[in-house]
């Protein structure tokens, strides 16, 4: 079934196409037409990659009426995070219906909300306690609402929402169509069910399949600054790489293309900034291998039909695990292995955990290809390819011109001139950049050591670079060994390799008066070597002088507890005095 056959308004249709949705997962499959029909509450057991958003937003887009200006439908969900994704989704949906969509979520200014419920949305989605708070206030009524939607049912009773759900669903009337999505069926959506469904339909969608046999899926860790750099060498380590790069923004994937195509590559962007012709252009180029770089936003996740891909490369990390199957699951080359990898980040290593645990998938950690590496390949690639010239093509067109250049050298300089004209510098070592070493204190290094600064954000310490900075300026470790920075109020921390760090404590232990470093416990359990002496200096901590303040020494530190003593004393004696004299105050 297309979505085209199933009843839907042109302006749904048009959103669809634009959204490149052609064919529906199964559960929009099951789901829309039971929506669309209104006769049954329904549950759905689907996990969330299934497309179980678009499965209720598009039924629920139909069947809104803007020109009514109160709230027709309510979703709730476990966290302001899904809560915001959701409302995106149903909004790219609306197209050109004038349907008002309100996020209602703690965490955010409650006036800004109650603003917004005030003009009369169509669509409320929030979270529990800030739904049950806006009831409360009766700035969020339910009393006419013909949908309510619990999504990730399961995960809300998790987290204990269960008596929030229930009063929300109390405000509800009882002719409204109530949906649950949930990925698991426990006890007390069951009896949520008994009690606020009447005649409701268990659907089980099985999630497809996210990895195929034939799909490698691999990751790389590296810095920011050498994303570019990793990606040009994987191109040419692969003379026949043809494949989808992922960016996060549209200004990511401009200033990708823009880097790529000054260095030689043909590459291309789509993304929601180019009307629909200029879409359909791009991809025929990309089609027609004619660019073999599609720089994308998420909008190329979906519709692109190509049979042919060897990469599909997340230059920015998906934003969670739908996003993450839908990029990779592009396409599949039969009987040949392609490849999906993910560029991660210090940052993203969390959210790479949670991907690959949510999608159940063996995601397999790959290093950059050495610029020597990526050499040899291209020279491999040059032999084959004059192999296959000399054993298919015909060379009597160029029999009187090679009669002509060997009148001028010898075959080998020939040769060489040739290759220097037709390849130029794409042999020269010189030409590809340093990717720095990752120093993770997360990859259990047994080589590296975390350090303890005692400086922090209270001391003016801005930020990781002016402390790395400040660490080279003293110690003359290069940045590129410090990593994993983490700066607090009243102290910091960074990892480093044990011989820099040993460095940098002899540095500043010859110096008593800079309370600046101790080491704590590497990743073996044992202690390194500390050195932690005095307090910090008097006064506000000073960029230009450095860690010039003095720390107090424990003698005045002493006199200074034994004059406030005496003061105290003093007064006290005074007041005695005073009063025995007869005055009252």
């Amino acid at each position: 079934m297309k979505f085209s056959e199933m009843g839907l308004s042109a302006s749904t249709l048009w959103a669809l196409e634009k959204k490149w949705f052609e064919t529906p997962s199964p559960i929009q499959e099951a789901c829309i037409p039971l929506l669309l029909s209104g006769t049954k509450d329904i549950i759905w057991q689907a996990q969330t990659w299934t497309g179980k958003t678009a499965a209720f937003a598009i039924p629920v887009i139909e069947k809104i009426d803007p020109k009514k200006k109160y709230v027709q439908a309510v979703v709730i969900a476990p966290t302001r995070e899904l809560a915001v994704q959701v409302s995106e989704e149903i909004s790219s949906f609306k197209w050109t219906k004038r349907i008002s969509i309100v996020q209602v979520y703690g965490g955010a200014p409650m006036w800004k909300q109650i603003k917004e419920l005030s003009n009369g949305p169509q669509i409320v989605v929030g979270t529990p306690w800030r739904m049950i708070d806006m009831i409360n206030r009766g700035k969020l009524k339910l009393d006419k609402i013909d949908f309510c939607i619990l999504d990730e049912a399961d995960e809300m009773l998790n987290m204990g929402f269960l008596d929030e759900i229930e009063e929300i669903l109390d405000a509800c009337p009882e002719d409204r169509q109530m949906l649950c999505f949930s990925a698991t069926m426990p006890a007390a959506i069951k009896r949520v069910a008994s009690r606020y469904m009447g005649e409701y339909e268990l659907v089980a969608v099985e999630a497809s399949q996210l990895t195929t046999w034939n799909t490698a899926q691999m990751s790389m860790h590296l810095r920011e600054g050498d994303k570019l750099e990793a990606l040009t060498r994987i191109v040419d380590s692969q003379p026949d790489f043809y494949g989808i790069v992922f960016c996060k923004t549209k200004r990511k994937c401009d200033e990708l293309v823009q880097e790529l195509q000054w260095n030689g590559y043909h590459a291309d962007a789509l993304h929601w900034d180019l009307n629909q012709r200029q879409r359909e252009k791009v991809l025929k180029k990309f089609k027609n291998k004619r660019v073999m770089l599609l720089i994308a936003t998420d909008v190329a996740a979906r519709g692109i039909d190509v049979d042919d891909l060897t990469h599909v490369v997340n230059y920015n990390i998906p934003q969670d695990a739908e996003c993450y199957t839908h990029r990779i699951g592009r396409t599949w080359r039969a009987g040949k292995k392609w490849i999906a990898l993910t560029f991660i980040t210090k940052k993203d290593e969390w959210k790479m955990r949670r991907i690959a645990k949510t999608t159940k998938a063996e995601i397999v950690r790959m290093e950059v290809p050495t610029v020597e590496s990526v050499i040899d390949q291209k020279k491999t690639h040059i032999v084959a390819k004059v192999e296959t010239s000399i054993s298919v093509e015909s060379l009597d067109t160029y029999e009187k011109l090679v009669t002509q250049l060997l009148d001028v050298g010898s075959e080998r300089e020939i040769i060489s001139s040739l290759l220097t004209i037709a390849f130029g510098n794409q042999l020269d070592v010189s030409t590809y950049k340093d990717i720095k070493p990752t120093w993770s204190f997360s990859d259990r290094n047994p080589n590296s050591v975390r350090l303890f600064i005692a400086r922090g954000r209270n001391q003016d310490l801005d930020g990781p670079r002016e402390l790395v900075e400040r660490l080279e300026d003293e110690t003359k470790v290069s940045q590129s060994l410090m990593d994993d920075v983490a700066i607090r109020d009243d102290f910091s921390f960074i990892t480093c390799p044990k011989a820099e760090a040993d460095i940098i404590l002899d540095i500043f232990s010859a110096k008593p008066w800079r309370t600046l470093v101790s080491v704590s416990k590497d990743r073996d359990g044992k202690w390194g070597k500390s050195w932690w002496k005095g307090k910090y200096g008097r006064g506000k901590f000073d960029k230009k002088k450095d860690y010039d303040k003095k720390p107090y020494k424990g003698k005045k530190d002493k006199k200074d507890k034994k004059e406030k003593k005496d003061r105290k004393d003093k007064k006290n004696k005074w007041k005695k005095d005073y009063k025995s004299k007869g005055n009252k105050k």
